[in-house]
């Protein structure tokens, strides 16, 4: 895939300029509220002490790391706290192609973009595999697809746009096959609190040298602006340590340090929010999967029941997902939504819905209209 202009903003820019009214269903950043830790936590920062204002450690401030590193059962020295799980990412992708002897990517089809803009950054080889009709991933097709060039699998689960979760038993699998070709298994786990199935569980369960769980605060406590994530390396001392310090390394050269302020706060909301901050959460998307997919069977669209995230992909006839499409939708229905090319070919007639505003069921009377 081509990623060179990114197109989330190409449509929010379009829509943001219609001359009409439009629901904005293209960005994955949640419309409700963080949780009251999280802003107490920053009220209280702005009282501190001025040492607090200055640089903090590079890796992360230590006792956010310590919370980290306990929740995933691992050790703190293998927690790098990063700009987001964008850098985390971008982090493991980079380590995994410069320590092998091949630079190949292997990414699903569809894909998260950005994923596919990061392997186009590090000049790295993509070999792309269609996830089926659910949007889960066969681990032998991973496994046919891989080579002695792979570096990286990189996935996301639950998973960004096909809403699937991938079981333990595809885990494990994936696992084996990075192991097999001396590969890095990037697993980006950002939505892990959005699992409506129950099967949810992260790839370190799986304890192997070769895993690279990256995640972030951004989705579970609706603050895609701050930009607290991290990344969980393989154990220096193991036969992968070198991932590591390669990527404190770019990290430090990068950003020097991420936000002092907005880590104490996270910390702090991660320490006082109560487990049905996240179940209320949880329990909202789930509404607006069934408002949103009744509505989509009214005007006789296929579409997705997602297992996880937020996202539900719905394919309309005579109308594939195209950019000309989505335009036309902002300009005739007030609508947004991403064309499903933007994620690969495997669903290019499809468009992808985030369901991430409070307008969930105004869009979908507006989608009933345009083409019921």
């Amino acid at each position: 895939m081509d990623y060179e202009t990114p197109q989330f903003y190409r449509v929010m820019r379009y829509a943001a300029r219609a001359d009409r009214d439009v629901v904005d269903m293209v960005s994955g950043s949640p419309d409700w509220e963080p949780p009251d830790a999280l802003r107490a936590g920053l009220h209280e920062y702005a009282d501190a002490d001025p040492d607090q204002f200055r640089y903090g450690p590079s890796v992360g401030l230590t006792p956010l790391r310590d919370e980290t590193a306990e929740r995933r059962g691992v050790d703190r020295s293998r927690v790098l706290v990063t700009n987001g799980a964008g850098e985390a990412n971008y982090l493991a992708m980079t380590g995994a192609v410069e320590r092998a002897s091949g630079s190949q990517v292997v990414l699903t089809d569809p894909v998260y973009p950005y994923y596919a803009g990061r392997a186009n950054m590090l000049d790295a080889p993509t070999q792309y595999v269609p996830v089926d009709a659910d949007g889960h991933l066969d681990p032998e097709a991973v496994r046919a697809a891989a080579s002695e060039e792979t570096a990286a699998i990189v996935v996301n689960t639950p998973n960004n746009p096909t809403g699937a979760v991938y079981p333990p038993e595809t885990i494990a699998e994936l696992v084996a096959v990075a192991e097999a070709r001396d590969a890095v298994l990037v697993c980006d786990e950002v939505y892990d609190h959005f699992d409506y199935t129950g099967t949810f569980e992260s790839a370190l369960a799986r304890e192997s040298d070769h895993v690279v769980v990256t995640n972030a605060v951004s989705k579970s406590m609706a603050v895609t602006g701050l930009r607290v994530g991290y990344a969980v390396f393989p154990p220096e001392e193991g036969p992968l340590g070198e991932l590591l310090p390669a990527a404190r390394t770019r990290h430090m050269l990068t950003n020097v340090t991420g936000s002092r302020p907005a880590q104490s706060a996270v910390l702090h909301a991660l320490r006082e929010t109560p487990p049905d901050y996240y179940e209320r959460n949880r329990e909202r998307v789930r509404r607006r999967i069934e408002t949103f997919t009744d509505a989509l069977a009214t005007a006789g669209a296929d579409y997705t029941r997602p297992g996880g995230a937020f996202y539900v992909l719905a394919r309309f006839a005579d109308f594939p997902g195209t950019m000309d499409n989505v335009e036309r939708l902002v300009d005739e229905a007030g609508v947004a939504a991403m064309p499903g090319e933007a994620f690969g070919e495997a669903r290019a007639e499809w468009l992808r819905f985030a369901l991430v505003t409070a307008r969930v069921d105004e869009a979908a009377d507006r989608l009933v209209d345009f083409f019921g």
